[in-house]
């Protein structure tokens, strides 16, 4: 017999766009580079449908949900408050991390 893991419960999905570093480091001096926005938000099955077209169109995603639910206060369509912006960055860490490691051949963390 085959047991599957169990998912865990996705309650809150947040999308963000332009988080890159230039982006990031141009918010926090006030230059007026795109900045990361919040690009969707949802709950539930919204949360559900968010994290579907990621994964459909291989965006990389991570589970941080102190992040998410301070994220979740930012209108959609709207930049990331200079106060949340250190938990972004603590994105990019993990998401160039995570392309150095695939690129490098290892199992990222979300495969082990």
């Amino acid at each position: 017999m085959v047991t599957q893991k169990p998912r865990p419960e996705r309650s809150l999905a947040i999308a963000l766009e332009n988080v890159t570093p230039d982006a990031v480091e141009g918010r926090t001096r006030n230059a007026a580079a795109s900045a990361p926005r919040v690009t969707a938000s949802g709950r539930g099955a919204v949360a559900d449908q968010i994290l579907q077209i990621a994964f459909e169109r291989g965006v990389k995603v991570r589970t941080d949900s102190d992040l998410a639910e301070i994220l979740a206060a930012v209108e959609v369509e709207s930049e990331i408050p200079l106060a949340a912006l250190a938990g972004v960055a603590e994105i990019l860490r993990y998401l160039y991390q995570t392309d150095s490691q695939t690129a490098d051949g290892q199992k990222t963390n979300e495969e082990k």
